[in-house]
């Protein structure tokens, strides 16, 4: 049996300190807890540093910060600095507003094999749960499921089914490909798989798909998909749509590789290795 790999858990935040920390604490209570978390922060305000600062002193794994001046959405370059700073093989992708459940590390590693991404998704969250939750500290994550089942018939959660049942590992295995429905704010990725592909394109403008754009170009180098359903799903804070401007545009991009076999980003973690 190979060994386990060396995880680390990157966290995509911007100034949204309270739902960080909601999503650091669920990560501090995982059952799994050798791994490392580092924060990809996209020019936050000194509140998210102060908060950072702050847990890193109680957590039990390993913390970091890696910040970048706010020049607007560039996400992409702040997860490639992120990995760039990462110890792991395995680099798992959360968004700073996914609250992750208890087995949520346990369960990517044990779906983690050579040749394969793992896309996970999220049960979406009322305002008014998220509010609530925010305000008063509750763990979702350790939510009863009775808890959970009330909340799903109030429509606090779109979903619940997906969190309280797990599916045996066999038979994920994704052969054709398909780039929809996989979002960063829950993936999984080898480390050498993204240095093949050159991490992820800082090219795209604005927000929208360089997710989608990093997976078609990992397809086109040999990794295949795992679907990560019933076994990583997280609870996903709800937010106001972000300005969506260049999305159109974007998708037209990733299409495009789509159908030319692009594998390498124009601009990512080797252009950050340079510098």
């Amino acid at each position: 049996m190979p060994p386990a790999p060396t995880i680390s858990l990157v966290i995509t935040t911007y100034n949204r300190p309270d739902a960080l920390e909601a999503v650091l604490r669920a990560c501090f209570a995982q059952d799994d807890k050798d791994f490392e978390i580092i924060i990809a922060d996209d020019g936050s305000t000194a509140n998210t540093a102060e908060l950072v600062q702050r847990l890193a002193a109680q957590a039990p794994m390993p913390l970091r910060h890696v910040w970048q001046e706010d020049q607007g959405f560039r996400a992409a370059m702040a997860r490639n600095r992120a990995t760039l700073a990462a110890r792991g093989d395995y680099i798992i992708y959360l968004d700073g507003d996914c609250v992750p459940q208890r087995d949520f590390i346990a369960q990517h590693r044990k779906l983690a094999a050579h040749g394969f991404l793992v896309s996970g998704s999220r049960v979406l969250m009322s305002q008014r749960l998220t509010e609530q939750l925010l305000r008063t500290g509750e763990d979702i994550a350790g939510a009863s499921a009775a808890r959970l089942l009330r909340l799903r018939l109030s429509g606090d959660l779109n979903k619940v089914l997906q969190v309280l049942l797990r599916w045996p590992d066999a038979g994920r295995e994704r052969r054709r490909f398909s780039w929809r429905r996989i979002k960063s704010c829950n993936l999984a990725v080898w480390r050498q798989d993204l240095l093949t592909v050159n991490g992820f394109d800082e090219s795209f403008t604005g927000w929208g798909h360089e997710d989608s754009d990093l997976v078609v170009r990992l397809f086109h180098a040999g990794v295949l998909r795992k679907d990560g359903a019933l076994a990583t799903e997280v609870f996903h804070l709800w937010h106001r749509e972000a300005q969506r401007d260049q999305e159109s545009s974007n998708r037209q991009i990733v299409l495009q590789r789509a159908a030319d076999g692009t594998v390498r980003a124009i601009r990512g973690l080797a252009e950050h290795q340079q510098d």
